[in-house]
């Protein structure tokens, strides 16, 4: 949704309109399944962290376009900035070209220590059939 007047917003949507199933996720960090951080920089962890909130949203049987709203939590504005490219190289190879409506927070920790990033947010997946 973009109202009139505005600028397109570049990297997110304003507002998403959705009909379906709404599947909530999970704050989704960095590491691998196995609990693994390969990465222990922002831009690495942020492709993970966002490759695990596409898992579930594929394990309820959709895709990355069905997010419709993400929150990102950084533990480092500065290196999010810093990374843009990089990130919005990891953004198109796992979400295309699929932009949610978003909110970035800075924070200054996340529960696991190690954690740079955490990625919560809704899906609507489409209305099963009877």
């Amino acid at each position: 949704m973009l109202p009139t007047g505005w600028p397109r917003p570049r990297g997110y949507s304003n507002g998403v309109l959705a009909e379906g199933r709404v599947l909530a996720l999970g704050g989704q960090i960095g590491w691998t399944p196995a609990g693994v951080f390969e990465h222990g920089e922002l831009v690495g962890q942020f492709a993970q962290a966002l490759d695990n909130l596409i898992a579930v949203v594929r394990a309820a049987g959709g895709g990355p376009e069905h997010i419709v709203q993400m929150t990102v939590f950084v533990t480092d504005l500065d290196a999010y900035r810093a990374g843009a490219v990089e990130l919005g190289a990891a953004w198109r190879r796992l979400m295309g070209r699929t932009y949610p409506a978003m909110a970035l927070v800075g924070v200054t920790g996340l529960v696991e220590r190690d954690a740079r990033v955490e990625i919560q947010g809704l899906a609507v997946l489409p209305a099963t059939k009877e």
